[in-house]
C-alpha cells in the first residue's frame, strides 16, 4: 500500500491531482465554494475509481491546508476497496445498512487487515450506532469524522444528510487504529447531567445547578474566557473505563451548548490539558511498537486540537514528530469517529503495514 497527499492551496484541483496515477482509493477534502466543482472534477479525472469526500481542512507530510484550498489523499497497491453511502442520516440511516452488509462481502472484510474510514454530514451518534451495529459483529474497525456544510460526496455525487463511507482491505498487512485523548481527570469534578436538550446538545444542570455557573466556579472563570476554555477544560463522558471527550461550544443563558449530545443522567467529568508533546510522543511510540514496517497513516485531527496547537505554536511540531511514522495525512475535523465512538477534541487514526 502507497499513501499520496497531494494540495493546492489556491483551490486548482487539476495542478493537486497532477502527479496521481494509479489511485485504488481518493479522498477528497475541498473549500465549501468550490466542494461541487472539485467533487464532478475528480470523478471527470479518476472515472471508476472510489471515491469519497467532504468539506474540510487537511494537512500531509508538514503541509495545512486549512481554508481554501483543496487536498487529495490517493491510496495505491494492493488495496481492494469499495465505496457506498448511508443516506437519510438525521433520520433512518439504518434502512440501508444492506449496502454496507453487502460491500463487507465485496472486500472480504477480516479483523486484522480492513477498516471503514467514513465522512458524515451530522447526527454523527446515531450514524455510527447504526454502522458499527454491522461492523462489530465482524470485528472491523472504524476511523472518520464530519465535514462542514452539511455536504458528503461519494462517487462524483453529492449528498446532504448523510454517512459516506470506504471499506478498505489491505491485502499485503495488517490494519490498526488508534485514538488520542491529550486530556485527564480533574481529580473530584464528577457531574451528574440533568436539564439536557438532546436535539439541541444542551446540558441544562449539573448536580442540580446551572451548568454555566458550576463550569466557572470550578475554574474561577468569567463569561469573557469561556468562548476559548474547552480548549484547556473540556468536558468528558465516562464509558466505562474510557473518556469520550465533549467539547463546549458556547453558553446559552445558564445552559452550556456542547458539539455532543449530552443525556439526562450522563455521568461527566471535567477534564484538563495534559503534556501534549509528551502524550503525542507515547502514541508515535505505540505505533512504532505495533508495527515494524508502516506504509501510511491516516488521521482525523478535531479543528479545536487544530485551534489550539496553532496557538501553542505546536502543530507544525506535531506534524514533523508524526512524519517519523511515515507518510502521514489526514483531515481537520468537526468531530470524530472511532469505531462506535463519537468524539470531540480527539485524534484518531489508522495505520497501515
Amino acid at each position: 500500500m502507497k499513501q499520496i497527499y497531494r494540495v493546492d492551496k489556491s483551490g486548482n484541483l487539476a495542478q493537486a491531482i497532477s502527479e496521481i496515477t494509479a489511485p485504488k482509493l481518493l479522498l477528497l477534502m475541498s473549500n465549501n465554494e468550490q466542494f461541487e466543482q472539485h467533487v464532478e472534477e475528480l470523478e471527470r479525472h479518476f472515472p471508476g475509481v472510489p471515491s469519497i469526500g467532504c468539506i474540510g481542512g487537511s494537512y500531509g507530510g508538514q503541509t495545512v491546508v486549512a481554508d481554501n484550498g483543496v487536498a487529495v489523499i490517493a491510496m495505491e497497491g494492493n488495496l481492494s476497496v469499495v465505496t457506498n453511502v448511508l443516506e437519510q442520516a438525521s433520520t433512518m440511516p439504518v434502512k440501508y445498512i444492506g449496502r454496507l452488509e453487502e460491500d463487507i462481502n465485496k472486500v472480504a472484510a477480516s479483523q486484522n487487515n480492513t477498516i471503514c474510514i467514513d465522512f458524515c454530514s451530522g447526527n454523527d451518534a446515531c450514524v455510527l450506532t447504526t454502522i458499527y451495529s454491522v461492523l462489530g459483529k465482524k470485528h472491523i474497525s472504524l476511523v472518520g469524522g464530519t465535514g462542514d456544510g452539511g455536504k458528503v460526496s461519494v462517487n462524483g455525487k453529492i449528498y446532504a444528510d448523510a454517512d459516506v463511507y470506504a471499506l478498505i482491505r489491505n491485502n499485503d498487512g495488517k490494519i490498526k487504529v488508534y485514538k488520542e485523548n491529550i486530556y485527564k481527570q480533574v481529580p473530584a469534578c464528577r457531574f451528574i447531567a440533568s436539564k439536557t436538550d438532546r436535539s439541541k446538545y444542551l446540558i441544562g444542570e449539573l448536580n442540580g445547578r446551572p451548568a454555566r455557573k458550576v463550569y466557572q466556579d470550578i475554574l474561577n472563570i468569567g463569561d469573557k474566557e469561556m468562548a476559548t476554555q474547552t480548549f484547556k477544560n473540556p468536558l468528558g463522558k465516562m464509558n466505562g473505563q474510557d473518556i469520550c471527550i465533549i467539547s463546549i461550544k458556547e453558553v446559552v443563558g445558564d445552559k452550556l451548548e456542547c458539539y455532543r449530545q449530552v443525556n439526562d443522567s450522563d455521568v461527566l467529568t471535567l477534564l484538563e490539558l495534559q503534556d501534549i508533546s509528551h502524550v503525542v510522543e507515547n502514541t508515535i511510540n505505540q505505533i512504532k511498537k505495533d508495527f515494524t514496517h508502516i506504509s501510511g497513516v491516516f488521521s482525523i485531527n478535531c479543528v479545536l486540537r487544530y485551534l489550539l496547537f496553532s496557538q501553542e505554536h505546536y502543530f507544525e511540531t506535531y506534524l514533523k514528530s508524526m512524519s517519523v511514522l511515515g507518510d502521514h495525512a489526514g483531515l481537520i475535523g468537526y468531530g470524530e469517529h472511532y469505531n462506535q465512538q463519537f468524539v470531540n477534541q480527539t485524534m484518531t487514526c489508522v495505520v497501515f503495514e
